[in-house]
């Protein structure tokens, strides 16, 4: 069978290649290796250059189904010249391919051998403005696919040398931009923010940025009150990066922005991480000076500070709920 496929691809007219590539992603994995052995790589980036719909989309299926968990057909289609071909296809604008594009750049991105060669041959900046709607009609473009272009970014973000290149891209921006205009709980804010939060982790420029982005604190907050679980752990991990990078300056925009009653309830019922995190932030939001002592105070009087801080800085945590949630706060970080 492998030997039938690997003739036809190679020899056969385009009707044969098509049915060829079509039954190349019916085979098993084994199979599938033999072929990639056999040399059908080539062929099917050559039916990308064919400018035949048809023939495109059963070979983009075809390559997916040889690098799918297979790290050396990763390599193999992005050394045989796969990426430039990709790059050109996405200026057909074509929602169908696009999608099928951009999966195939998830794929391949997600072996470390090939995240240096996507990123020098300008597939970053394709991508953002892909989630900007600068390449095309952002609304024409399956959430889908917006979600492989994120996790695309994300899976070149793992490399250090490429981090940059992403920032510069105008990274920063359009993942804020994606965070204003999707609800707070979505699967793609889930993914941007988390996108963010490592992307800022590693790179000062990308933390100025978003710390002086207008209305971003807020948006931050509003996931930390809206979002999933995993969303508001990215997000409360954010607002401290920035809290830290200069607490002077940040910590009365945070507080102003009204984050005080989403920690406290994250600090309860958060992931583990987030709880870490909200603990580390609302000390870091702290009235030093009343709190050098706070090893000496009983619990009782460090709830009445707190909520004494809260009060001043125009909080409205009322009711036994918040006291509630003051108080397990206060025994957590005593622990």
């Amino acid at each position: 069978m492998e030997g039938f496929v690997a003739q036809n691809l190679c020899n056969g007219s385009r009707e044969v290649r098509i049915q060829a590539a079509t039954q190349l992603g019916k085979l098993n994995a084994k199979q599938r290796h033999k072929l990639a052995e056999r040399g059908v790589i080539d062929p099917l980036i050559s039916m990308l250059q064919s400018q035949d719909y048809e023939a495109i989309e059963a070979a983009l299926f075809a390559l997916l189904s040889l690098a799918f968990g297979n790290e050396r057909n990763k390599i193999r289609i992005v050394k045989l010249g796969v990426i430039p071909v990709l790059l050109e296809l996405l200026q057909s604008q074509n929602e169908s391919l696009t999608e099928l594009i951009l999966a195939a750049f998830l794929v391949i991105s997600s072996c470390g051998a090939n995240k240096l060669a996507i990123a020098a041959s300008g597939a970053i900046s394709v991508l953002v403005k892909i989630l900007g709607g600068e390449y095309d009609d952002t609304d024409s473009i399956s959430m889908q696919a917006k979600l492989d272009a994120v996790a695309t970014l994300h899976n070149l973000s793992s490399c250090h040398q490429i981090i940059p290149s992403i920032v510069s891209s105008g990274i920063v921006f359009t993942l804020l931009q994606l965070i204003h205009s999707y609800e707070k709980s979505s699967e793609l804010v889930d993914k941007a923010m988390a996108l963010l939060e490592d992307i800022i982790a590693s790179s000062e420029n990308a933390l100025a940025q978003t710390s002086g982005a207008g209305d971003a604190i807020r948006a931050f907050v509003e996931t930390i009150e809206e979002g999933t679980p995993q969303c508001k752990e990215h997000a409360v991990g954010i607002l401290l990066l920035i809290c830290q990078s200069c607490r002077d300056k940040y910590r009365g925009l945070i507080l102003r922005e009204g984050v005080i009653p989403g920690l406290l309830q994250l600090s309860v019922d958060g992931t583990w991480r987030a709880k870490e995190k909200a603990k580390q932030l609302l000390l870091l939001l702290r009235d030093c000076t009343s709190y050098r002592s706070r090893a000496k105070q009983s619990k009782h009087e460090l709830v009445e500070q707190i909520m004494q801080e809260i009060d001043a800085e125009g909080e409205k945590v009322m009711g036994t709920k918040a006291l509630r949630l003051v108080e397990d706060m206060i025994a957590k970080l005593s622990t």
